[in-house]
């Protein structure tokens, strides 16, 4: 509101004392995007995956890593950021951040979902729900059955297909290969809208989809164990445009 103000006052003094037009008359300068990228849990290589991150126009990225799990979510009250990133696989939450990052995603703060977190907060079950997958660290019983865990595989090559080209998340995006790290054996939340599949049969065959939970838009992306996968241009042009896609309310 306060730039759309400030534009309009500048408008109307070009026009009293006769200047050129503004170039962005008639529409507020779009405003940079916050976005906090969430860390902690498992190794990973920083100094690609920050650089991963790097000269995105129109994009601020933030890095957090969780050292007590969750501590980003003890209080939201001055809240800053328009998306969050999970790039973490820590476990504890407690009620309280449970609740305050449910409320965020209430609020629209979007979520880009990438690789390891579909194993984070693992014995929190509205987690799944959230990002619309768990890997399952051990077997589980659920409605009735004894489903055994999840499995990975390092340095798999795995030929990613784009399932709905047409999608903001994938618009403009080829089917390309890389090298990563496979998951399979995942619980998947049925509504979830997939964008990305592979083949592969070290792998699910869902690597990317997209939902909303209250009204956050959620882009999950299973791959990103990296390094390799960081200098993709495909894989980062994925990101981007989820970041941007996700950084957009529902309601």
């Amino acid at each position: 509101m306060r730039a759309a103000i400030v534009l309009v006052l500048a408008c109307a003094v070009s026009s009293a004392f006769g200047l050129p037009a503004l170039a962005s008359e008639g529409a507020a300068q779009e405003e940079t995007l916050r976005v906090v990228v969430v860390t902690g849990g498992h190794s990973y290589d920083k100094e690609a995956f920050e650089g991963f991150f790097k000269g995105v126009e129109g994009i601020e990225f933030v890095f957090q890593e969780q050292k007590d799990h969750s501590e980003l979510f003890e209080d939201v009250s001055g809240w800053d950021y328009d998306v969050i990133v999970f790039y973490s696989m820590t476990q504890n939450i407690s009620e309280k951040r449970q609740q305050n990052l449910i409320s965020l995603l209430d609020e629209g703060v979007g979520v880009v979902a990438l690789h390891h977190i579909i194993s984070g907060f693992n014995k929190w079950p509205e987690f799944q729900k959230i990002i619309g997958a768990r890997y399952l660290l051990e077997p589980v019983e659920q409605d009735g059955k004894q489903l055994p865990g999840s499995t990975y595989q390092h340095d798999v090559e795995i030929d990613v297909k784009v399932a709905d080209p047409l999608h903001p998340v994938t618009k403009g995006v080829a089917g390309f290969k890389t090298v990563d790290e496979t998951y399979k054996g995942c619980l998947f939340e049925p509504d979830n809208h997939v964008l990305l599949t592979t083949d592969n049969p070290a792998s699910d065959k869902s690597v990317g989809w997209v939902r909303t939970y209250k009204n956050a838009r959620v882009c999950t992306i299973q791959l990103g164990h990296g390094p390799s996968i960081f200098a993709d241009p495909q894989f980062k042009k994925l990101v981007v445009q989820a970041v941007k896609w996700t950084a957009k309310k529902t309601g």
